[in-house]
């Protein structure tokens, strides 16, 4: 055998067990220093305290509640929510704030694995003159590859990986909580804009009676019959609800400029389509609530706070890991000569491969204070999932009540609205008749307007109720979404 051939075949002798020693220090990767993340234990009632009565079987399905808004049957309502969950801004924010999470993973995770690197270089140098009156010149030709490679021994940066991998699942969690809270804040504008619609209806129709009483009154003065004080209380009572119109009006157009931001236009882009008044969406006598352990699987924000806490737990591992050694792989190969056919020579060829390792022995505490450092930010984490957790219930809870007494409240106000209408029928035909003064007539007019104007904001009050209580339970969403 050559002399050439004996070389190589050391040389691949020796690379053999340097990768041999690489992938036996590989398979000691399988430790992860650090705490493994568990799930946090809640305790939460076994059944909701207020009303479910009023909003559906304690023990029902919640059903369809990704798209609650259908539940209206408005088509407009519809329509709104599906054109802001594709246009509006904060939630395409919150897309990007997913894409920033995933693209932080992909840093974290590339630790895992060697990085390699090409070279090619060519160099001409001078040395200083010694014995003769010009120094050397030479050149040098160099191309080859670098290799280097930290071994996960100690799992910290599988931890990071985990943690990362929460950061994910955290925004996914964040983008759908946005959406849950757009959804709502449609329908609840959508439902303010119908309600400010019906409540200009109610004061026209109302001025349009109280003109005509006021013209009856005039008639009547006119004839002798009646003084001008009852003229002058009956202007009144005409400016005082036809002053009430502007102030719904303008409100009406506000609200319009709210849905349109919301669907991610210019404030006037939806006037034409959404001025001409219609109905308030109404509300389904009852809404199955499920129990108070779904909304840890249901609402968005829960769900964050969790993935959180996980991020957390993850990071303390990498924290822990810097107390221990980091192991390193390198290598490099390739070829370097005089000459330029010197890259294609294998006597010219080069390499090493070894493994190197670092311990921070001494740090004045760096490493320790990280780590209770991490410790103290998980359970801020923890505490925060509780208190996310309470105000979840708390929602559900006031949602339930709400929507319960306001139903109550709003049987109520039918029964005075149908008495109203009798007393201004009986008082005007009276005064006509010349048996009662036109005060009588003034109060009931008052009356009536006050009723039916406070049973269109019940009735639009009923319908925001129910958003809430849906927003409350974390409707909105699906697990297809992102």
């Amino acid at each position: 055998m050559s002399n050439h051939l004996l070389k190589k075949e050391k040389d691949m002798l020796w690379r053999g067990r340097a990768i041999s020693f690489c992938f036996l220090l590989a398979a000691m990767t399988g430790c992860t220093v650090g705490p493994d993340y568990k799930p946090p234990q809640t305790r939460v009632p076994a059944g909701w305290s207020g009303p479910t009565e009023a909003a559906g079987a304690e023990q029902a399905a919640v059903k369809n509640i990704a798209q609650w808004w259908t539940v209206f049957g408005d088509p407009a309502l519809s329509s709104l929510v599906e054109r802001a969950a594709k246009s509006n801004l904060d939630l395409k924010q919150a897309e990007s704030r997913i894409l920033q999470a995933r693209a932080a993973r992909g840093i974290v995770t590339a630790g895992l694995w060697p990085s390699v690197g090409a070279t090619d270089s060519f160099t001409r140098s001078r040395s200083a003159a010694a014995t003769t009156s010009t120094g050397t010149q030479r050149n040098l030709y160099q191309a080859g590859l670098d290799a280097a490679w930290e071994l996960d021994i100690f799992g910290g940066v599988r931890r990071d990986v985990e943690a990362a991998n929460a950061d994910v699942l955290a925004a996914v969690e964040d983008r759908r909580n946005v959406l849950v809270t757009l959804t709502a804040e449609v329908a609840l504008n959508y439902v303010d804009l119908r309600g400010f619609q019906q409540q200009i209806v109610i004061a026209q129709d109302n001025l349009k009676a109280q003109q005509h009483s006021a013209e009856l009154t005039r008639q009547r003065f006119q004839g002798g019959f009646v003084g001008a004080l009852d003229v002058a209380n009956a202007d009144a009572q005409v400016a005082t609800t036809a002053s009430q119109i502007p102030v719904l009006e303008s409100s009406a157009r506000q609200t319009i400029y709210n849905i349109s931001v919301l669907v991610g236009l210019e404030p006037a882009a939806l006037s034409e389509e959404l001025s001409p008044a219609s109905m308030i969406p109404v509300a389904p006598p009852t809404v199955p609530v499920g129990v108070p352990s779904d909304l840890l699987r249901r609402r968005p924000d829960i769900r964050r706070a969790e993935a959180q806490i996980h991020a957390a737990t993850a990071r303390i591992g990498v924290a822990t890991a810097d107390l221990f050694p980091k192991v390193s792989l390198s290598g490099t190969e390739g070829f370097q000569g005089s000459q330029s056919n010197a890259l294609t020579n294998w006597n010219n060829r080069f390499w090493s491969i070894g493994p190197s390792a670092s311990w921070q022995v001494f740090d004045t505490g760096r490493i320790g204070s990280n780590i209770e450092l991490q410790k103290a930010i998980e359970e801020q984490s923890f505490i925060t999932y509780q208190q996310t957790v309470l105000t979840a219930l708390q929602d559900v809870e006031n949602a339930l009540i709400a929507s319960s007494k306001e139903q109550e409240h709003r049987d109520r106000l039918t029964e005075a609205v149908t008495a109203n209408r009798k007393a201004v029928d009986l008082a005007t035909r009276l005064y006509t008749e010349g048996q009662t003064d036109f005060l009588n007539v003034l109060n009931a007019q008052r009356s009536l307007y006050a009723s039916e104007d406070a049973l269109v904001q019940s009735n639009r009050t009923v319908s925001t109720n129910l958003v809430a209580l849906y927003k409350a339970l974390g409707g909105g969403w699906s697990e297809e979404s992102q």
